[in-house]
């Protein structure tokens, strides 16, 4: 594998014979250096228009990854997600190469930031910097994320049954809180309602008592200028946004107040405060990935509240609707029997694709998962199918075929978590010599993380690699009409199949066959860049089938440009890890476009010829 810090100088020049065999475009202006196995269409900026992120070339985006990492709610290491850059850069590259990943979620905090009152430690910012490099190296974009749980750490003794982060202790010292206590707690989150010391550290930062929130801001603007300082224009260009808090909460309401006002009155208005504080750090082109009430979605009736930033009005391009969805009555292990099933969260995140749609802007599930440990684990491998099918479309498989035009957007998700440490971590509960955690991710009990080091220190996946390195859109040259995944991923030794090709479309069963597939319906846009989807490591090119009305392709070969309009590329970074280009030379054209890695071995021309047929009537009938 190349070193990750090596940069391709891409020169663009006049000739267009030469610009035609090399896939670049018609211009005569030098890109800035970019990741490996870069192509002219890569590495330009995010924005937010017409409700969707767009790039430099008018594609639109969807952002998949994962949470890096709670590492960073730990003392162990300091603050940062990774003990050094070298772990970064490992990290990164398995990240891209096995997860699949083209988006990280990069962790920051409060209390390392700012640990003196009105001084900001430039020494964490430089490690935090260099380590987000190492995934903005890889092609891999970034958004940052000043995290915290239960407010702080510093509300817990050395003697609690819980801890937090994201405060510093002198934050914590300025509001004098009554010492914790959570009464009977099975679970860390109902601290958050239920802890009188958590309840009123939150209440206090809302209300800026003791100039709580102006130095948060203050902070946050000084981390900003860091990074857009201290990253090269290239590396600033794969910065996604920031996300300013992570899981608000009220701690408690004013007389009169409601979750709904608390939304208007106190959190809308605090995301203004950032927004500014972006603007002036030089993050004017840039969104603030902002999250309503954390409970605005739960799906415990007892614990929903209304929210959703309701009353923001449209968010426009400078604000991305942020939410974060747990499967709290798997979790309970009470509340739902038995295992997550086809279509099982089509209607919650179709709420968030219908909030998102209200407030004019894009979506991010920036926090989903499933305990990997523990009593309620076994239904992991079906929870987290049953969320990614739901981030792909809110058609469930059953009914994906008859009415996939209702699919919606496919919505953008970082799940949590991608720990390198997870069950090898040395972590003092709350500075307790006598707690030493170590097993799964060392924080409050939970294990959720989607990696391990092994014992030759490799990252090795602990979940189905067909659930997590997954066939998904990840540009899109127009506008995504429907789009499905069958992974065929397991639980146990059975193969969840929820979506097959139904019987009125032989010839494309017959392709498929037992394999995995995916299919994308499009309409094509107006710029010239390719469309693309992200292929599974699991999915080598010798056995990779293409049925499109743009061609058909069986092991698509390099691409060159629009002289082959189905084709594969490396992905940027070197990691080896591909995409797949998809070259239309029209606008406003219905496209479609099956990739499989199919039960039909090396299949015929006519066969080709014959499922594609059948998938053009199909698209023309439902579009």
């Amino acid at each position: 594998m190349p070193n990750v810090r090596v940069r391709l100088l891409v020169v663009l020049v006049l000739l267009s014979g030469f610009l035609a065999v090399a896939g670049l475009p018609p211009a005569t202006a030098a890109t800035p250096a970019l990741p490996a196995d870069s192509l002219w269409f890569d590495g330009t900026p995010l924005t937010v228009r017409d409700g969707r992120f767009t790039d430099g070339q008018g594609r639109e985006i969807v952002l998949r990854g994962y949470n890096v990492s709670g590492e960073a709610k730990l003392e162990e290491h300091g603050g940062p997600p990774f003990a050094s850059v070298a772990d970064a850069e490992k990290s990164a590259s398995a990240l891209r190469a096995l997860g699949g990943g083209n988006t990280v979620r990069f962790l920051l905090s409060w209390a390392h930031a700012e640990p003196v009152r009105g001084r900001v430690d430039t020494g964490y910012l430089a490690a935090v910097t260099e380590q987000m490099r190492a995934f903005l190296d890889e092609g891999i974009r970034v958004f940052p994320d000043f995290h915290q749980d239960l407010y702080s750490r510093y509300l817990f003794d050395s003697g609690s049954w819980y801890t937090g982060d994201g405060a510093p202790e002198w934050a914590v010292d300025a509001g004098g809180y009554p010492a914790e206590s959570c009464g009977i707690c099975l679970f860390w989150g109902q601290n958050i309602t239920q802890n009188t010391a958590v309840r009123q550290a939150q209440y206090d930062f809302w209300h800026n008592a003791h100039g709580l929130q102006d130095a948060f801001l203050t902070t946050a603007q000084s981390t900003m200028a860091y990074l857009q300082q201290h990253l090269s224009g290239a590396e600033f260009a794969g910065i996604a946004g920031f996300d300013p808090y992570n899981e608000p909460y009220a701690g408690s309401y004013d007389s009169g107040q409601t979750s709904r006002t608390w939304e208007s009155g106190l959190l809308w208005p605090f995301y203004e405060r950032f927004r500014a504080r972006m603007d002036a750090a030089g993050w004017q082109d840039k969104p603030a990935f902002v999250e309503p009430n954390l409970f605005w979605n739960a799906n415990i009736s007892t614990q929903k509240q209304e929210g959703g930033l309701l009353d923001a009005g449209t968010l426009g391009p400078g604000y991305v609707f942020t939410t974060h969805f747990y499967d709290q009555k798997a979790i309970s292990g009470i509340l739902m029997w038995g295992k997550a099933a086809d279509g099982q969260y089509a209607s919650d995140f179709g709420a968030v694709r219908d909030r998102a749609a209200a407030a004019g802007t894009a979506a991010v599930v920036s926090e989903f998962g499933h305990p990997l440990s523990g009593t309620v684990s076994d239904k992991a491998p079906t929870v987290l199918k049953a969320m990614y099918q739901a981030l792909d479309s809110r058609v469930p498989g059953a009914g994906w075929w008859t009415n996939p035009a209702a699919s919606g957007p496919v919505l953008s998700g970082t799940q949590w978590q991608w720990d390198l440490y997870s069950g090898r971590h040395h972590e003092l509960m709350n500075g307790n010599p006598d707690k030493v955690l170590t097993s799964g991710d060392a924080w409050n009990g939970e294990d959720l993380s989607a990696v391990r080091l092994d014992d030759s220190e490799n990252v090795t996946l602990r979940q189905d690699a067909r659930l997590l390195d997954r066939l998904y859109p990840s540009a899109t040259a127009g506008t995504p009409l429907a789009f499905t995944y069958e992974d065929r991923s397991r639980d146990g030794s059975t193969t969840l199949t929820w979506n097959p090709v139904p019987s009125t479309l032989p010839n494309v069963a017959k392709v498929v066959g037992s394999g995995r597939y995916g299919l994308l319906v499009w309409r094509s846009g107006d710029g010239t860049a390719p469309t693309e989807l992200h292929l599974p490591a699991t999915f080598p090119t010798a056995s990779t089938t293409v049925v499109s009305d743009l061609g058909t392709a069986c092991a698509p070969p390099a691409y060159t440009g629009a002289a082959t309009p189905v084709a594969v590329a490396p992905e940027p970074g070197g990691t080896g890890s591909r995409r797949l280009l998809l070259s239309d030379t029209d606008s406003g054209a219905l496209h479609f476009a099956l990739v499989t890695d199919g039960g039909a071995t090396a299949p015929s021309a006519d066969l080709l010829t014959a499922a594609r047929s059948e998938l053009a009537a199909w698209a023309a009938a439902h579009f």
